[in-house]
C-alpha cells in the first residue's frame, strides 16, 4: 500500500488517515494541518521524510502565477522538493493547469453549454491559469476578483465592472510573493475583517477558483450561480446549497470513487500520481504524469444544488412586435404612443435584443421530462425587417443566440418573421453555437390539422373531392403544405409571385403524387370561386393577398402568416366564409409564459411549441431550417407531438375561439347561398363594392409609398431614447 502525506492550512495537529483506491492501487492518505505556520510545515515535512511516497502541500504554493506573470513565493519555494531521489514534496502546480483544462472540456461534454457565454469571475485567478484559459474559450466575458479578494480594493475605473486580467495581475503578484499562506488561500471558516464589494459577484454567472475564497468573500445570496472549484467538501456543498447556488463543479478527479465529489486538491492528486509511477527515478515533470493522467476515467463532479434546477432541458424563443401597436403596449414604452407611429417603428428596429420572460411549468406526461424556456425579443416589426438587409436581422439573432447560451438554453426557436428573413435560419445556425429551429415543421402539421378540423366542423365529409389553394406556395411553409395537401386532396392550386419556382414545385408534386391535378398562378382571383380550402402563407406587405369576396360559400381560409394576411374588416364582408388562424398548441404541464404573447393562457404558437417539444425530447440539433422543409421532418415532429401529449388549441378567428354556434351559422348561410344562386350573386356584389372602401393591405400595412425620410432627424433622437430605455430594461431584467 502506498502512503501519501498531505499538509494543509488547517489547525488539525493529529493526522487524519483516509484509505482510497485509485487506478487499481490502494493508497493511504495521512492528512495533517500546519495552521499556515511555515516552521510547522517544515517540521512536518521532515517528520514524514522517508516514511511516505510523496508529500502534498495543499495551499502552500512554491510559485504564484496569474496570466503570463510568474513569481516565486519566498517561503513556499523553500518547502517544495521535486528531487526524485528523496521524498518528493509537491504543491500541485505541475498538473493543475492541465487537469483544469481537461476538466472544463469533460464538464462541457457532460453538460453541453454549461459555461457558454456566461459572465465568469475568477475568485481568484491566482494559480488557476488552466481554468481561466479553458473557461475563456467558452466565454469572452471573464473578469478577475483578485484585487477585491486579496486587497479589498474599491471598484477600478469603469464603475460596476470587475477587473480584467491586466488590471488584476499588475499589483497582485508583487504584493503577494511574501504573503502568509492563509492569505494566499483563504479558508471558508469565519468572516473577513472587511466586507468585499458585491458588484463583481452580482455581475457573474460563474464563480471559479478556490472554494474557500468563494465562500468567504462572495455575498450571502448566490442565487442561480454556478460554482467551479478545484475541489470541495460536503460542508462546502451544503453551504453553497443554503446560499442558493445552482451548480457546483469540481475540477480534480475524485479519489474516492467515480461518482464522488472531487474533494482532494491538485497537490494531493499530483502526490498520488507520483506514488503510482513505475519508474521511481523519472523526473517529476508534466510529461511524466501524462500517461498516468490518460489512464484516469473521470468526469468532473457536477452537483445540482437546488431541486428546481435538476433535470430541466432549456430552450429559448425569439419574438418581435408584429406591429407598432405591440411597442406601444409594452409597459416600458407606453410613452411612444405620443409619437408618430412611423417614427417609433423605424427607431425601435435599432434597439438591441431584450430579455422578456422565463417560461416555466412545461413537463411531458409521458416521460416526466421538465422544460424551461426564455423569451427574447427583437424590436423590429416585420416591415422593418424586410426594409433592412438580411445582415441587419442576422446580427441581432446572433446576439440572441449568445444571450440564450448564457441563460443555459441549448436550442433557440425563431418566431414570426425572424424565420422568414434571408435563408430562413441557415446562416443563423451556421454562426451560432446553439441549435436553431424555425419551428415551421410543427407549424405545417398544426396548420393542416387545424384546416382539417375546420372543414369537418362545417360538415364537409369528404374533402378529397374538393379543391385547395395555397397562396405563398413557394415559401418554406407554403411549399410543404402544398405537397402534403396534394397527397390528401389531389386538386391543388399553387399561387406565388415567383413563376419559375411555381413550375418547379408543380413538377415536384406531380412526381411525388401521380394523378394529382396541379394548377399554378401568380394571382389567386381566377381560382378562388372554386376552392373549398385556402391556405395563406405569405410575407407580402401592402397588398390584398386574397379577395375574400370571390370565395365560394362555406369556404375555409387558414391564415398562417404572422401578422395575418386577411383583416377582420375584410372577413366581415363574407360571414359565410370561415377565416381561422393556423393551429395554436397547448404545451403539457402547468405552463406559464411570464408574458402576454397575444394568445390565451397556456397556448403557444406552433413554432414556439416545436422549440419546446425538441427540448422536451432532448433533440438539441438544428431541426427545421431553410425553405425546403422535408415531409419526413413534419411527420416526425407530429409523432413527437403525440408522444409528449401536446394538443391543438381550439380553432380561433382573429383572436377569438370559434364557437359551435358560429360554425352552425356559417353552415346555415353557406347552404342558403348555395340553394339560391341569385341571392348569393347579390350578396357577393355588395361585398365587392364594400371591399373597395377598405384600403388594400396585408400584415396590417397599407399599400402605398413610404418615403422613409420624413422623420429622419427625429427618428435618430427617438432611436437613442429607445435604445437607452431598452438597455436599462435589459439590465433590470438580468438582475432579476
Amino acid at each position: 500500500m502506498q502512503k501519501i502525506a498531505v499538509i494543509d492550512l488547517t489547525d488539525q495537529s493529529t493526522p487524519d488517515v483516509h484509505h482510497i483506491t485509485f487506478l487499481g492501487q490502494e493508497i493511504e492518505l495521512h492528512r495533517v494541518g500546519c495552521g499556515g505556520d511555515v516552521a510547522r510545515a517544515r517540521q512536518l515535512i521532515e517528520d514524514f521524510h522517508g516514511r511516505v511516497e510523496a508529500i502534498a502541500l495543499d495551499g502552500l504554493p512554491a510559485r504564484l502565477e496569474l496570466g503570463t506573470a510568474k513569481v516565486p513565493h519566498e517561503e513556499g519555494t523553500t518547502l517544495v522538493n521535486t528531487d526524485s531521489s528523496a521524498t518528493p514534496v509537491v504543491d500541485g502546480r505541475t498538473i493543475r493547469a492541465g487537469l483544469e483544462r481537461w476538466g472544463v472540456i469533460l464538464a462541457d461534454r457532460a453538460e453541453p453549454g454549461i459555461f457558454a457565454q456566461k459572465h465568469i469571475l475568477m475568485v481568484p485567478g491566482l494559480n488557476h491559469n488552466g481554468l481561466a484559459q479553458a473557461l475563456g474559450r467558452r466565454s469572452a466575458n471573464m473578469r478577475y476578483a483578485d484585487p477585491f479578494v486579496y486587497f479589498n480594493l474599491p471598484q477600478l475605473p469603469g464603475v460596476g465592472s470587475p477587473v480584467t486580467l491586466d488590471q488584476a495581475a499588475g499589483p497582485t503578484l508583487d504584493q503577494l510573493k511574501d504573503a502568509p499562506f492563509r492569505r494566499l488561500k483563504p479558508q471558508p471558516d469565519g468572516q473577513p475583517a472587511e466586507k468585499r464589494t458585491e458588484s463583481p459577484f452580482d455581475w457573474a454567472d460563474v464563480l471559479a477558483g478556490d472554494i474557500g475564497a468563494i465562500r468567504r468573500y462572495a455575498p450571502e445570496r448566490l442565487k442561480r450561480k454556478i460554482i467551479v472549484a478545484e475541489c470541495a467538501s460536503e460542508a462546502d456543498l451544503a453551504d453553497l446549497q443554503a446560499r442558493g447556488a445552482s451548480i457546483l463543479v469540481t475540477m480534480m478527479p475524485s479519489l474516492d470513487g467515480a461518482d464522488s465529489l472531487g474533494k482532494w486538491s491538485a497537490a494531493v492528486v499530483e502526490a498520488v500520481l507520483i506514488s503510482l509511477r513505475e519508474d521511481k527515478e523519472s523526473p517529476l515533470t508534466e510529461d511524466t504524469y501524462l500517461n498516468l493522467m490518460a489512464d484516469i476515467e473521470w468526469t468532473p463532479a457536477i452537483r445540482y444544488l437546488q431541486e428546481t434546477d435538476q433535470g430541466i432541458n432549456k430552450f429559448s424563443f425569439v419574438i418581435h412586435p408584429l406591429s407598432v401597436g405591440f411597442i406601444h403596449r409594452h409597459p416600458s414604452f407606453r410613452w411612444t404612443r405620443y409619437l408618430p407611429d412611423e417614427l417609433v417603428e423605424k427607431a425601435a428596429a435599432y434597439m438591441p435584443p431584450m430579455y422578456i420572460s422565463r417560461i416555466t411549468g412545461g413537463q411531458s406526461p409521458t416521460t416526466g421530462q421538465k422544460i424551461e424556456g426564455h423569451l427574447l425579443s427583437l424590436s423590429a416589426t416585420p416591415r422593418q425587417m424586410m426594409q433592412h438587409d438580411e445582415q441587419f436581422t442576422y446580427k441581432k439573432l446572433n446576439q440572441c443566440a449568445k444571450m440564450s447560451e448564457r441563460l443555459g438554453a441549448r436550442i433557440m426557436g425563431l418566431g414570426a418573421f425572424t424565420s422568414v428573413v434571408g435563408d430562413a435560419g441557415i446562416t443563423v445556425a451556421h454562426e451560432a453555437d446553439i441549435a436553431i429551429t424555425s419551428g415551421n415543421s410543427l407549424t405545417v402539421a398544426a396548420t393542416l390539422e387545424s384546416a382539417k378540423q375546420a372543414v369537418m366542423n362545417l360538415g364537409v365529409k369528404d374533402l378529397t373531392k374538393g379543391k385547395v389553394m395555397v397562396v405563398g406556395a413557394t415559401g418554406s411553409i407554403g411549399s410543404i403544405c402544398a405537397r402534403l395537401l396534394a397527397q390528401a386532396i389531389f386538386d391543388v392550386v399553387l399561387v406565388s409571385i415567383e413563376p419559375e419556382r411555381l413550375i418547379e414545385l408543380k413538377r415536384q408534386i406531380q412526381e411525388e403524387t401521380p394523378g394529382a391535378t396541379v394548377s399554378i398562378a401568380t394571382r389567386a382571383d381566377e381560382y378562388l370561386p372554386d376552392c373549398d380550402l385556402i391556405v395563406t402563407a405569405t410575407s407580402a406587405f401592402g397588398q390584398r393577398v386574397v379577395d375574400i369576396t370571390l370565395c365560394k360559400p362555406g369556404a375555409v381560409i387558414c391564415d398562417v402568416a404572422r401578422p395575418l394576411d386577411i383583416s377582420p374588416a375584410e372577413a366581415a364582408l363574407r360571414p359565410d366564409v370561415l377565416v381561422i388562424e393556423s393551429g395554436e398548441v397547448l404545451i403539457p404541464g402547468d405552463i406559464d409564459f411570464g408574458y402576454d404573447i397575444g394568445l390565451p393562457p397556456k397556448t403557444a404558437y406552433a413554432c414556439l411549441a416545436e422549440t419546446s417539444l425538441l427540448a422536451m425530447e432532448g433533440r438539441f440539433e438544428d431541426y427545421t431550417l431553410g425553405r425546403n422543409i422535408t415531409i419526413e421532418r413534419v411527420k416526425e415532429i407530429y409523432r413527437l407531438f403525440k408522444k409528449h401529449q401536446y394538443q391543438l388549441a381550439g380553432l380561433r378567428s382573429f383572436g377569438e375561439y370559434v364557437t359551435d354556434e358560429q360554425f352552425a351559422e356559417i353552415v346555415r348561410l353557406a347552404e342558403k347561398y348555395r340553394a339560391d344562386p341569385e341571392l348569393f350573386a347579390r350578396v357577393q356584389a355588395e361585398a365587392i363594392e364594400k371591399i373597395k372602401a377598405i384600403p388594400v393591405s396585408s400584415k396590417g400595412v397599407k399599400g402605398g409609398g413610404d418615403d422613409g425620410q420624413k422623420w429622419v432627424m427625429l427618428a435618430g433622437a427617438t432611436a437613442v431614447g429607445l435604445i437607452g430605455a431598452g438597455w436599462l430594461l435589459g439590465r433590470r431584467k438580468s438582475a432579476e
